[in-house]
């Protein structure tokens, strides 16, 4: 059985990988968390990992004291993720934190020639590119975690990458489906949590809600498979039952179908490329009775349409949308600006910088920081 370490794990992917991890008895060696000391305590007590880490230092000393009667190693900020990342002693790296945060520890787990299951998808976005030749150079495996890629990377086992002719990616159009913008400017904080299919964090949700989160997965399956934008296209599937779906050259479709939860992806990435009961509810077709589809609304999403610019103009343009992403997110969030003006903030940034390169990832980091500045000065 593998062993892994995993970052994040007190989100709600992190949490659900432990759930798999508890199920089918797969070790770890190194847990991570962003500040939440007491679920990660609790988490080490049980896993019982060579190392623990917690990214924001100023909790590093409260999480050292309550391990003190532990053999545990206590790491703390961005040095002890790499350390996590570039560990031997695991089989696969789990990167399941939220935001660009996630980039580094990716690339020094690639170095370190290690599997990678990926949930954070700034690390595709941002530095797709850097991630994905540096992965081929390496000759490292990524497995992604997402509903929609892990769909994809499914539909794919068996069948010729030459072959295939397009992408469909399937959305839940999350809970403003239908609306158009007049009836969005008086959105709540409340009304944009509230996703009907899955249970996410904040931020994915928000994401979910101004359909940001279907743009980046647009420009992650891009980075991911290697398809031209023009070849995938979108699809709103509004029960989230048909998860993605592929179209080969003799234009059969291949769909990958479950009920919304997160484990089964979660659990396909760890075990692959074997298949394990899973403790998800059973899809019953007839119980739907009846699947959607639709076409997404692009004038009124702003955020998805920018990302779809974003990748097709290359370059540092992905990274700079979802840095201000990013930052507009965390002001909607701490009620500082409205629900629509996080997507004129994303577009705003699109077209505000000139083509930039994204070869390294100081190039990178300095397109975000570009970004992030933007906004900040804007609000």
């Amino acid at each position: 059985m593998k062993t892994i370490s995993l970052i994040g794990s007190t989100g709600s992917i992190g949490q659900q990988t432990l759930d798999v991890c508890r199920k089918h008895k797969i070790c770890v060696n190194a847990l991570a968390a962003k500040s939440n000391v007491s679920l990660l305590e609790k988490q080490a007590r049980e896993f019982s990992p060579e190392t623990v880490c917690i990214f924001d230092e100023k909790h590093y000393d409260e999480l050292k004291k309550q391990l003190a009667d532990t053999n545990i190693k206590v790491l703390c900020g961005m040095e002890g993720l790499c350390r996590i990342a570039g560990s031997k002693k695991h089989d696969l790296f789990v990167n399941s934190v939220v935001g660009m945060v996630g980039l580094l520890p990716t690339l020094t787990a690639i170095d370190a020639g290690t599997d990678i299951a990926l949930a954070n998808k700034e690390t595709l976005v941002a530095g797709g590119e850097l991630v994905m030749s540096s992965a081929e150079k390496k000759g490292v495996r990524i497995f992604p975690i997402d509903s929609e890629h892990s769909a994809i990377f499914q539909c794919l086992q068996g069948n010729r990458r030459e072959q295939l002719r397009k992408i469909i990616l399937t959305a839940s159009g999350g809970p403003f489906f239908g609306k158009k913008k007049p009836e969005l400017e008086n959105v709540t904080f409340e009304q944009a949590l509230a996703h009907p299919n899955w249970s996410m964090g904040n931020k994915i949700t928000i994401d979910s809600a101004t359909l940001m989160n279907k743009g980046l997965e647009f420009i992650e399956a891009h980075r991911l498979f290697g398809v031209p934008p023009e070849n995938i296209e979108i699809v709103v599937n509004r029960e989230s039952v048909l998860h993605s779906a592929v179209e080969f050259a003799d234009h059969s479709v291949i769909g990958q179908l479950g009920v919304p939860d997160m484990k089964i992806p979660i659990q396909y990435a760890l075990l692959f490329p074997e298949r394990f009961e899973c403790d998800v509810k059973p899809l019953s077709l007839t119980d739907y009775g009846t699947l959607t589809f639709a076409k997404p609304d692009f004038e009124t999403f702003d955020c998805l349409r920018a990302c779809i610019e974003a990748v097709k103009r290359g370059g540092a343009y992905p990274c700079i949308v979802n840095a201000a992403n990013e930052e507009a997110v965390e002001l909607f969030l701490k009620r500082k600006i409205s629900f629509l003006e996080i997507g004129n903030t994303v577009l705003e940034a699109l077209e505000s910088f000139g083509e930039m390169p994204a070869e390294s990832y100081e190039d990178i980091i300095r397109a975000e920081k570009a970004a992030r500045d933007l906004v900040k000065q804007k609000f």
